[in-house]
């Protein structure tokens, strides 16, 4: 059953990829307002969200932020697929890092960099970063539960020059790496909601308490591996910029959870120059603790 959605869908997929991107996007236009108006997609978890992260106190401005949500995930994903036929060029035409000269840097000193960053603007075309830098990029991710698509994804990332790491063998992944003295730039997507356990790392984000991802900080102290942010911002459709700022260069010398409470800070202002390009459709409030500290 899997293979045989995989091969239906695999067509559709070539065709968006192959589509110029006035096209892609006049698609994802209409997509976008099938989701909004017709399915209603994930609207509630979307107008919860932003009420609950301050951005819904004027009802228009609310709905407004709302459909360009909507018309920015359609974006992102049709723009995923298009991926699997842009070429270094256009990558870099679309995705420009404004200074890589820190990540250079660290290269020159045999140093791996830890790439933190939140689900804002282009994450996917993030992993274009290795075109910038002499490390070899990696991205941390949860493999799909289709083999197939899987598989066309890893081969879409593998485009860029970079490669996937899934998201439970990304300690002895790393691991290795350092024994092995091979350098690395890992991309850690770090706002997500993950299971309540009983070591579980809870701080505000928009005023709630939440679980928070402090792999990337563990890691970093771990193996001393710098650890930076890359901040994405959406300059018009299709064209995108990542700053690179330090987060803590020497990680071990850094007070418990000092790494994951500014990248969360720094995460927090970059949504709030412009709310529409963050992934709403995910619910960041999920888990949060019952019963929150004042």
């Amino acid at each position: 059953m899997r293979i045989l959605i995989y091969l239906i869908s695999l067509p559709f997929i070539y065709f968006i990829a192959i589509l110029p991107f006035q096209l892609l996007y006049a698609f994802s236009d209409f997509l976008s307002f099938i989701l909004y108006y017709l399915v209603g997609y994930r609207k509630k978890v979307v107008r919860e969200n932003l009420i609950r992260s301050g951005f819904g106190d004027d009802p228009v401005k609310l709905r407004k932020i709302e459909r360009a949500v909507f018309k920015h995930f359609c974006d992102l994903y049709l723009e995923t697929f298009k991926s699997l036929t842009l070429s270094k060029k256009q990558i870099q035409k679309r995705f420009v890092v404004t200074d890589s000269s820190l990540m250079q840097d660290l290269a020159s000193k045999g140093k791996s960099v830890i790439m933190m960053c939140g689900h804002y603007a282009s994450y996917e075309w993030l992993l274009s970063l290795g075109y910038y830098s002499d490390h070899t990029a990696y991205g941390i991710y949860a493999p799909l539960s289709n083999p197939y698509f899987n598989k066309l994804v890893i081969r879409a990332r593998k485009r860029y020059g970079a490669f996937l790491i899934p998201r439970r063998k990304a300690i002895s992944t790393i691991k290795d790496h350092v024994n092995n003295k091979h350098l690395a730039l890992y991309g850690f997507a770090s706002d997500q909601s993950p299971r309540v356990r009983k070591k579980t790392y809870f701080r505000s984000f928009f005023g709630t308490e939440v679980p928070v991802f402090t792999g990337a900080e563990r890691l970093g102290k771990e193996h001393d591996i710098p650890v930076l942010m890359a901040k994405v911002r959406k300059l018009k459709r299709g064209y995108y910029e990542a700053e690179i700022v330090p987060i803590a260069l020497e990680p071990t010398k850094t007070k418990e959870n000092f790494i994951t409470d500014t990248f969360t800070e720094a995460l927090e202002e970059l949504i709030q120059e412009d709310p529409r390009y963050y992934l709403w459709t995910h619910n960041r409030f999920k888990r949060m603790r019952p019963n929150p500290l004042s």
